[in-house]
């Protein structure tokens, strides 16, 4: 990914911070989940220094706050670290950097956390290097990302409509698995789950996305530009098979959990 795609990443989740939290149900519920994935003894230990990689507006860098002294909010965005900043107060360390380069030192966190943000990143293993290098040893690694499959019927109703997809593509399963060996991490545990969100059509659907700043398309993943009026009658239209109910329809998301004990 190169520095422009890194850039423009940014913008489009700057873009979408003063109204981020409003659309944020999956991240929510997904960074809830992580969390809980967490050894229960370690969340009741008081942490000296909790990492959040991609801390958005701060939401679960508030919640690190009633187990470690200092948190550490770090996100590409400067619009999204403002929010957090505004929602965490001097409690939290803010740090404007890229997740393939962090400004901190070796074994200088005791828990790294990084719910839904590392799907931007090209190769996955190169953060999860980067949280191996700053977390100390019996420290913990906490992850979840996108997997491939995600927004199936979005991509769906893509291809039926138009022959093409605007969707984003995301690693599998045994990519993630691979990332993490990669990486050096042997002692991870990687889990799949699937997360269903409902909506009123296929508009909404996509406004969730735009609403949480998740709009980016890397150069050659595909159609560029905005769609046609026509071609979202089309969409919205062909998605209606998957239609649950009257009025309801399933956005079906596969995440990835990665949870690591850090040995070395």
């Amino acid at each position: 990914m190169t520095v422009a795609d890194k850039q423009a990443i940014a913008r489009a989740f700057g873009r979408a911070a003063p109204h981020y939290d409003d659309s944020a149900t999956l991240q929510r519920r997904v960074g809830h989940r992580l969390m809980a994935l967490a050894e229960s003894e370690q969340k009741a230990i008081h942490l000296s220094t909790v990492l959040d990689v991609g801390c958005g507006t701060g939401y679960f860098t508030q919640q690190w706050m009633t187990h470690a002294k200092t948190v550490v909010g770090l996100d590409l965005s400067a619009p999204m670290l403002a929010t957090a900043k505004a929602r965490c107060g001097d409690a939290m360390l803010g740090v404007q950097a890229d997740a393939e380069h962090l400004p901190l030192a070796d074994n200088s966190v005791d828990l790294a956390f990084s719910s839904l943000a590392l799907q931007w990143c090209d190769d996955l293993h190169v953060p999860l290097a980067e949280l191996s290098r700053v977390v100390k040893p019996g420290g913990q690694i906490l992850v979840s990302t996108l997997l491939n499959g995600s927004l199936c019927e979005l991509d769906s109703a893509w291809q039926q409509a138009c022959g093409t997809s605007r969707v984003n593509r995301f690693i599998t399963l045994s990519g993630l698995q691979q990332a993490t060996q990669r990486a050096g991490l042997m002692h991870a545990t990687v889990l799949q789950e699937s997360e269903q969100l409902t909506f009123a059509n296929a508009h909404a659907v996509m406004k969730s996305l735009k609403g949480i700043g998740a709009t980016y398309r890397p150069q050659g993943a595909g159609p560029q530009g905005l769609a046609t009026r026509a071609q979202f009658s089309a969409v919205e239209k062909a998605y209606q098979r998957f239609a649950l109910a009257a009025n309801t329809l399933p956005a079906t998301y596969q995440i990835g959990y990665i949870v690591i004990h850090h040995h070395a």
